[in-house]
């Protein structure tokens, strides 16, 4: 697989092994054929923006063992589908962003200022 590269023009950086997310479950949000989600955002969970997720139908908290998910909380990090961070932000509940960590192609869906807005 080539290097991705980040919203920041630099190689894309590590999100979390500890949770491990991404698409591909190797701790990055690389993105790729099958990913219809485009889990680009290297996000910082909060209690907030967990429960809007939740309210929205994607229960992020709870753990699922049958797909080894571990449920998130708040300060983990996870790569998220841009266009629910989109929708998060235009609720006023959109998460930290670890900018180094943000898959390029999520500009596609989001411009940098917004992502700068919320960097951690």
């Amino acid at each position: 697989m080539t290097q991705a590269t980040n919203v920041l023009g630099e190689p894309l950086t590590t999100c979390s092994t500890a949770p491990m997310t991404g698409f591909y479950r190797d701790g990055c949000c690389n993105t790729g054929p099958g990913d219809f989600g485009l889990h680009l955002v290297c996000a910082v969970m909060t209690d907030e923006f967990l429960e809007f997720s939740a309210a929205q139908g994607n229960d992020l908290i709870t753990p699922n063992p049958m797909a080894a998910f571990p449920g998130l909380k708040a300060g983990d990090r996870w790569c998220l589908c841009v266009q629910r961070w989109k929708e998060a932000l235009d609720h006023g509940v959109a998460p930290g962003v670890n900018l180094a960590a943000t898959h390029i192609s999520a500009l596609e869906f989001v411009n940098l200022d917004e992502l700068q807005q919320y960097a951690v």
